[in-house]
């Protein structure tokens, strides 16, 4: 039986979680200081948020198979983030789209990611205590992500 009580979240995961949104910040930060950066700063912010969209996919994966769930439709789930991520990025790279719609579409994925979160494992169902950090993050790296949008060139 689970344990109800909420564990605090350790001091390591939470400071490093929150480092992972120094990138992108930094990316903004180019991309606004630094105008002929700008495609650069924009480029390496899409694929930041293109690694950390497939990362959190790996996760909704490993969570269902120490599960045991043998139904498709989590691994299926699972799977969707790297290919919403490889599809923005090739799109944008080789001229299919322009890059501020790659990025809104890698920046919304990663705003709805939670939903997913929450569809996927019962556990989190139950908002578990990092749910606030997981928040934090993707609301984070989704908003960049938005804003590197509307600086893209």
């Amino acid at each position: 039986m689970r344990d109800p009580t909420p564990r605090p979240l350790p001091v390591v995961p939470r400071w490093l979680g929150l480092a992972g949104l120094l990138p992108p910040a930094g990316c903004v930060a180019v991309a606004l200081a630094l105008p002929a950066l700008q495609p650069a700063a924009t480029l390496v912010g899409g694929i930041y948020a293109a690694v950390i969209l497939s990362f959190l996919g790996g996760l909704w994966w490993m969570d269902s198979l120490e599960r045991r769930v043998a139904a498709a439709a989590p691994y299926v789930l699972a799977v969707a983030p790297s290919l919403v991520a490889w599809a923005a990025l090739l799109a944008w790279l080789l001229g299919g789209a322009p890059p501020a719609s790659s990025l809104l579409a890698l920046g919304a994925a990663v705003l709805v990611s939670p939903l997913a979160d929450r569809a996927a494992s019962p556990a989190v169902r139950e908002l578990p205590g990092w749910w606030g950090l997981r928040l934090t993050l993707s609301g984070g790296l989704g908003a960049l992500t938005l804003l590197l949008a509307l600086l893209a060139r």
